[in-house]
């Protein structure tokens, strides 16, 4: 499937200009707080932050791969366990970076009680659709599953034509409905004595 010519540039400008927005705010905030307490109690809090929340990223890193391990061990694919550990990564770039807006996202992302809400944002409005427009609807589960979509095929089947009784064109010795089931008729096979079937 090829790709809307008119949204992904779109998309793409969007996030270049978030990714020029959040260290353009960092470094407006850094300043007006170096103003408040002075700037070496700043460079301390960024530091700080960045530490502790290393610390956090760590202690869930590890609890997410207990749950991993845990997942794979009872069968089950760990999805939620897969979306976290993307989470914790993207964590701790943030963290990583000094600043302290990009500490504040950090610690959105690494600690549970506001990581889970945004996985399962991502997971609804994010991954499903991805997946589901790669799969052809088979993640949400909006696909055909029996029969012809109305429009595509005929009513006698895909490039059949409707027979003299509404059925698929199949001939004599049977009989077909308008949803195109054909029925044979009890002679419609005959076995001989040889165990060989005739017509």
């Amino acid at each position: 499937m090829g790709r809307d010519p008119v949204v992904s540039p779109m998309r793409t400008r969007t996030l270049m200009a978030l990714l020029l927005l959040i260290p353009l705010s960092d470094a407006l905030l850094l300043v007006v707080v170096a103003q408040y307490i002075d700037l070496v109690p700043t460079v301390a809090l960024v530091v700080l932050t960045g530490l502790v929340g290393m610390l956090i990223v760590r202690a869930e890193g590890r609890h997410t791969l207990r749950s991993l391990q845990s997942k794979f061990a009872g069968g089950d694919l760990p999805t939620n366990e897969v979306m976290d550990g993307g989470l914790l990564i993207a964590a701790g770039a943030f963290l990583l970076t000094p600043g302290l807006v990009t500490d504040t996202i950090g610690f959105l992302l690494a600690i549970p009680v506001t990581r889970y809400p945004i996985r399962e944002v991502l997971k609804r409005f994010v991954v499903k659709p991805y997946l589901d427009k790669r799969a052809d609807g088979f993640v949400t589960g909006n696909v055909w599953t029996t029969g012809f979509p109305q429009g595509d095929f005929g009513p006698g089947g895909p490039g059949g034509s409707p027979g003299p009784s509404g059925g698929n064109g199949s001939g004599g010795g049977g009989s077909s409905g308008g949803d195109g089931v054909y029925d044979a008729d009890p002679d419609s096979y005959r076995f001989d004595r040889d165990g060989n079937d005739s017509t």
